[in-house]
C-alpha cells in the first residue's frame, strides 16, 4: 500500500509499505479521508518532538473497518468509523476527573502511531480503551467525518470560553479552525461573530462561506479600534484566537468587554511563546484567559452529532480533495492559505 511517513523536516515520502495487521484488541480500517491541518505543514517544516521517523502522518481520520483484532467486540467489518486523534491514558488522575484533555500520558494518532495518510492503518488498542472509535452516522459522509476532529477541538475550546445565547463573539483567524469556531458559535446562540486577518484573500473566501457578520481586514484596519466601532465601545464578550500570533493574543485582552472571555486557542511557536499582558485590563475588567488544548473523545461523538444534525455544516468548508500521492501539494495549500480545509482521500 502507498503511505506518507515523515523522515525529517523536509522529507516527507511516499512510499510503499507492506499492509498492517490488526493485532490482539486492535482494528484495521481501509482509510477513506484523512484531513490536512495546520500542525501538518507545522511537523514538515519543523518536525515535532513527539514523531519519532520514520512515521506515517495523517490524523483527522475516517474510513470503515475491514479487520478486527483478537478480543475486540460492538464492531463489525464494513463500518463507517472516525478516529480520535489525541488519545488520553484514561487511567491517570486528571483522566479520572474528567479532564481528558490536559492528559499528561496523551499520545496522539500520526505522532506516536502511525497515522491516517496511508490506504490502510491499525486502530490502537489504547484508542478502544478511551472509546475513541465513533461510528459514523448515516448521511454523513467519510470526507465531514474527517473534519469532527478538527471540530471536537473548536467545541473544546468553546465549552472552556463558555461561548453562549447573545454573546458578541470575535475570531482572529479564518481558516478552517476559525470557520468552525463561527459555524459553532452561532450554533451555540452567539448575537454577532466578528471574523479577523491577516491574509485579505483567505478572509474573503472563508466569509464567503460562513457569513461572520463582519469581516475585519487586520491588513487594514486597527483590529481593536473597528472591533470596539462595532461593538458600540463595549468590547466583545468572547475572543478566540484561532491563529499562532502573539499578537493576537495581545490584541484579544484589549479589546474584551467587561468579564469576557479570551481564549488562547491557537499555541504560539516554541521560540517565540511570551506575550505582553496589560495586567490591570485583566484585573480591572474581572476578565478570564482560557487555553485550548485538543479535544477529549467525548468532544469528537459530539462533533459528529453536530454534523450530522446539521447544526454545524462542514461540507463546503473543504474546498480541495486529493489523492494520496499529493498529499505535499495539500500541505503547500495549507501553508499558503489557499485553502479552507484539504482533505486526503487515499
Amino acid at each position: 500500500m502507498k503511505v506518507a511517513r515523515f523522515h525529517a523536516p523536509g522529507d516527507i515520502r511516499i512510499e510503499d509499505a507492506p499492509e498492517p495487521v490488526a493485532g490482539a484488541g486492535e482494528i484495521k480500517i481501509r482509510v477513506r479521508n484523512c484531513s490536512t491541518c495546520g500542525t501538518d505543514a507545522k511537523i514538515q517544516k519543523h518536525g515535532h518532538h513527539h514523531i519519532r521517523p520514520p512515521r506515517v502522518m495523517g490524523h483527522e481520520i475516517a474510513g470503515e473497518i475491514v479487520a478486527i483484532g483478537d478480543g475486540v467486540s460492538g464492531w463489525s467489518e464494513g463500518d463507517r468509523v472516525q478516529v480520535i486523534a489525541a488519545i488520553p491514558c484514561g487511567t491517570c488522575e486528571e483522566c479520572r476527573r474528567g479532564r481528558m484533555t490536559v492528559c499528561p500520558n496523551q499520545e496522539s494518532m500520526g505522532y506516536h502511531y502511525d497515522g491516517g495518510f496511508a490506504e490502510y492503518m491499525v486502530v490502537p488498542a489504547k484508542v478502544l480503551a478511551v472509546n475513541g472509535l465513533n461510528r459514523i452516522p448515516d448521511g454523513v459522509g467519510y470526507a465531514e467525518a474527517s473534519v469532527a476532529e478538527p471540530l471536537a477541538c473548536v467545541l473544546n475550546g468553546q465549552e472552556l470560553a463558555r461561548v453562549g445565547e447573545g454573546d458578541d463573539v470575535v475570531i482572529i483567524g479564518s481558516g478552517p479552525i476559525g470557520c468552525l469556531h463561527v459555524r459553532l458559535a452561532r450554533a451555540r446562540g452567539a448575537a454577532r461573530v466578528f471574523l479577523v486577518d491577516l491574509n485579505a484573500e483567505r478572509l474573503a473566501m472563508a466569509a464567503n462561506l460562513v457569513n461572520p457578520d463582519e469581516s475585519i481586514r487586520g491588513d487594514e484596519l486597527d483590529v481593536v479600534d473597528e472591533v470596539l466601532k462595532l461593538t458600540g465601545g463595549r468590547g466583545p464578550d468572547v475572543v478566540i484566537t484561532a491563529a499562532a500570533s502573539g499578537v493576537a493574543q495581545q490584541q484579544a485582552i484589549q479589546m474584551a468587554a467587561r468579564q469576557g472571555r479570551v481564549s488562547f486557542f491557537g499555541g504560539l511557536p516554541k521560540d517565540a511563546p511570551i506575550i505582553q499582558c496589560d495586567s490591570n485590563l485583566v484585573h480591572y475588567r474581572e476578565l478570564t484567559i482560557v487555553g485550548a488544548n485538543g479535544s477529549s473523545p467525548q468532544h469528537n461523538a459530539q462533533a459528529l452529532r453536530l454534523i450530522a444534525e446539521g447544526s454545524v455544516p462542514v461540507s463546503d468548508l473543504i474546498t480541495h480533495r486529493l489523492p494520496l500521492d499529493q498529499v505535499l501539494d495539500g500541505i503547500g495549500i495549507v501553508t499558503r492559505g489557499e485553502a479552507i480545509k484539504v482533505t486526503v482521500e487515499p
